[in-house]
């Protein structure tokens, strides 16, 4: 692979990071500490939906991405033929 298509690869491949991580952090950080309290007037599984963010939420999230990443990585890899 040359250089400008090695370059493109990994541009692609951060930027994917990026906003998959932008993700995680308004799920983690935005939903779970900051709007706490407007989110815990709302009730899911008996349980303040602020609370469920802050405890299994982010985590789901996350665990959720890696798979969405997972998909777009080898979607990436395929289109710059360097998949195994």
């Amino acid at each position: 692979m040359n250089k400008d298509k090695l370059a493109e690869y990994w541009r692609k491949n951060l930027g994917y990071m990026i906003t998959l991580l932008g993700i995680w952090f308004l799920v983690s950080y935005v939903c779970g500490i900051i709007f706490v309290q407007q989110l815990n007037a709302f009730k899911l599984g008996g349980f303040p939906l602020g609370f469920w963010f802050a405890q299994q939420g982010s985590i789901y999230v996350f665990v959720a991405l890696i798979f969405v990443y997972v998909g777009l990585m080898r979607k990436l890899d395929r289109d710059y033929d360097v998949h195994e």
